[in-house]
């Protein structure tokens, strides 16, 4: 696929979200099919550069091509300095969050809630736009700030006029949160009226849903966010079934656990044994999900105090499920309550 001036594996991407696209988790993506990744956002806020976690979301060392950085706020100029900042830092591509309905984005005006503002819209777009007129510049919003206003079709078209190369909507309007489904119809009406690309984003958790929403809105494209935490494979199934139209069988146990400990051992060089230890309970919860005794093992995996446990217990988990040859086997769904992380 032909991206903002980029030749993508395909038009499968990786949602930003925060606390889950950093650079390890990015990487895996990319290895198991995704497109193109695009990292969690960054703020705007010239005072924060220095700090240790923006140098971390800042980090894209050995990340393949191309490098999305999402950057966040509601002042033009300062969106701008963000954008020349992290260009100068590596980002191939800025990607503009309009998009996180969190209430301590929205309420310094920024992410979703600037959908309620078309006019300061347009003035971020053009200040972000003319100030890397080399690099290419996407965008992530919502289909409105409320169901009674659902403007997306209105901001796209200000974007397409503003120089934004591409454009991702989530199917819900900042109102919605992450509750009730995301629906597609808006998302189709944006599509029609521009000619820049769009990605639909949104409840896309199995092959089947990636091609009916695909065929529902035109889409170039298709955004992942929450089904790809521990389920980074994915990708890889995604794209098997829209080019073949059949469904790949389940990962091996073997492959699960070899994933898992890879994906592990980076978050552990990339945040250092004690912070990396915490993040990396949030994914093994995640990768187990599901999983028959995984309940317990969870509620003991928060406890473990190293490295070294945390692995031995990984391994012991998974020997429980394995034998040779044998695919994982997940509990009854209502057997293993399915949570997922905003």
């Amino acid at each position: 696929m032909e991206f903002a001036g980029f030749r993508l594996r395909n038009n499968l991407f990786v949602a930003p979200m925060a606390g889950v696209t950093d650079r390890p988790f990015r990487q895996l993506c990319k290895r198991m099919g995704a497109g193109l990744a695009v990292s969690e956002m960054v703020t705007s806020n010239s005072l924060l550069y220095g700090s240790a976690k923006t140098r971390r979301r800042a980090d894209h060392t050995g990340e393949a091509a191309p490098v999305s950085v999402q950057i966040a706020g509601a002042d033009p100029q300062m969106m701008a300095a963000a954008a020349r900042y992290n260009v100068n830092n590596g980002a191939q591509i800025i990607d503009i969050n309009m998009g996180c309905p969190a209430k301590k984005v929205c309420n310094v005006m920024a992410g979703s809630a600037l959908l309620q503002d078309e006019s300061l819209v347009g003035r971020i777009l053009d200040a972000v736009v003319q100030a890397v007129p080399d690099t290419p510049v996407t965008l992530k919003i919502r289909t409105g700030w409320n169901r009674e206003n659902r403007n997306a079709p209105r901001v796209a078209r200000i974007a397409e006029s503003a120089g934004i190369r591409a454009l991702a909507i989530h199917g819900r309007t900042r109102a919605d949160q992450y509750m009730g489904t995301a629906e597609y119809d808006t998302i189709a009406v944006v599509k029609a009226a521009v000619r820049i690309p769009v990605i639909a984003n949104g409840d896309i958790a199995t092959p089947q849903k990636a091609r009916e929403v695909l065929d529902h809105t035109g889409c170039d494209g298709v955004m992942i966010g929450r089904a790809a935490q521990g389920r980074p494979w994915i990708f890889r199934e995604i794209e098997h079934y829209l080019a073949t139209g059949r469904l790949m069988a389940p990962p091996l146990c073997t492959e699960i656990l070899a994933v898992l400990k890879a994906h592990l051992a980076e978050l552990y060089a990339f945040y250092g044994a004690e912070t990396g230890l915490r993040v990396a309970r949030k994914h093994i919860s995640w990768y187990t999900r599901g999983l028959a005794g995984s309940a317990s093992f969870r509620h003991a995996m928060n406890t473990l105090p190293s490295v070294d446990r945390q692995l031995d217990a990984i391994e012991r988990f998974f020997a429980t499920l394995a034998e040779d040859g044998e695919r994982l086997r997940y509990a009854p769904a209502d057997e293993e309550p399915q949570e997922f992380a905003a």
